[in-house]
């Protein structure tokens, strides 16, 4: 059956990449269903929903248990073409008629509970967030509306498996326990978006920052993360990883007020920063070459070694042939140098930035003025440890 998505999709890399829809989509249309059953008492095999984004979705409704008192039913996950770890689970709602009015939402099995502050639910509240909550109410207030039903509802939303789906999610990570989160802005699901990404980084920034980090350990990626635990006192369990996203990054800390960031990053990415690439990407940039070939130049290295470098693969392969021309230690000042201008360039000096720069192969390549104030100031193992006694 179709679902209103046929027509919608993106071109990416050559390939045609469908539309999906989102878990808030799915819980919204089960309730939705679930309360028309209830009201009625006759079965609803579709439901045609109509998303945040302007797009109307026309959903089959499954599993459908009809009780006296309540009626559960299920809408199942597309995530289209982008690979996402709830394609395929199904969101239930279970809808109850309650005394008193309004429509109360709870979260059951497979639904994941916030443990941390700064999230956008409160602590203990089933992590469905703001707008999936507000189309779950407009669905069941509707199905209230058609049958002239003036009482109250309580809407249970589970989703089974979710639980062991949710430890490939970022969930964990931000202190969301037990399960999935009920999430979704417009209702749908753009393959391949960076979008879900790049809110994660900002959720996971403004977390830390509620559990008192004014000063926040940022890293790329994993390697950036392995090398921070070489200073012992930082608790590398509060780091922020930005992945591709810098630019990104700096903004949010600019907006939630921040104080300060710490980058510890490797070489291969952030040799892009010292050329103002705030998306180290490939697909948005390479030029390390160029950019190492450049730093050999105002380093007093010949053209014979900035063709050398030209000519390499890898960070560590032009890392190499900066030492055997002695330009290295000269060649990483002015990389550090060039860094801290374009972080500050986009920050506009509205708070800290600082570099520590490492390589696999070499080791600590660099590092700005600033950092080890800030290594002072970022979490530390032991102030973590006293928190938590």
């Amino acid at each position: 059956m179709k679902n209103g998505l046929e027509e919608y999709f993106i071109i990416k890399d050559n390939k045609k990449l469908r539309y999906g829809y989102t878990t808030g989509s799915c819980a919204a249309a089960a309730a939705g269903a679930a309360a028309a059953m209830l009201l009625s008492g006759q079965q609803v095999k579709r439901r045609d929903l109509l998303t945040p984004k302007g797009i109307l979705l026309h959903l089959d409704i499954l599993d459908i248990r009809m009780e006296e008192n309540q009626v559960s039913c299920g809408v199942r996950k597309d995530g289209g073409d982008d690979p996402d770890a709830t394609h395929g689970l199904i969101v239930y709602a279970a809808v109850k008629k309650t005394p008193g009015p309004g429509i109360r939402i709870e979260g059951g099995p497979g639904v994941g509970r916030v443990t941390k502050k700064g999230l956008e639910q409160p602590v203990g509240a089933p992590a469905i967030n703001r707008v999936p909550r507000a189309m779950i109410q407009e669905e069941v207030q509707k199905s209230a509306e058609t049958y002239c039903y003036e009482g109250g509802f309580s809407v249970t939303i589970s989703i089974p498996g979710g639980e062991e789906v949710a430890g490939r999610t970022f969930n964990p990570r931000l202190g969301i326990e037990g399960g999935l989160s009920v999430l979704g802005t417009s209702g749908i699901v753009i393959p391949m978006s960076e979008d879900a990404l790049i809110a994660s980084i900002r959720t996971e920034m403004k977390l830390r920052q509620a559990e008192g980090g004014d000063y926040l350990l940022v890293t790329p990626g994993n390697y950036g993360e392995a090398f921070a635990k070489t200073y012992p006192w930082v608790d590398t369990r509060s780091c922020v990883k930005c992945s591709n996203y810098v630019g990104e990054t700096v903004d949010f800390a600019v907006n939630l007020g921040l104080k300060g960031l710490l980058f510890v990053a490797h070489i291969g990415k952030f040799i892009k920063v010292s050329g103002g690439i705030m998306n180290t990407h490939s697909r948005c940039a390479d030029s390390r070459a160029e950019l190492m070939a450049a730093a050999a130049i105002r380093a007093g290295g010949n053209l014979d070694a900035a063709r050398r470098i030209l000519n390499t693969i890898t960070t560590d392969d032009a890392l190499a042939v900066l030492k055997e021309e002695g330009l290295l230690e000269r060649a990483m000042e002015d990389v550090i140098r060039r860094i801290s201008y374009y972080l500050q360039h986009r920050c506009q000096g509205a708070l800290q930035t600082e570099v520590i720069l490492f390589s696999n192969v070499y080791g600590l390549l660099g590092q700005t003025q600033g950092a080890e104030e800030l290594l002072g100031l970022v979490p530390k193992i032991r102030e973590k440890m006293e928190r938590n006694v």
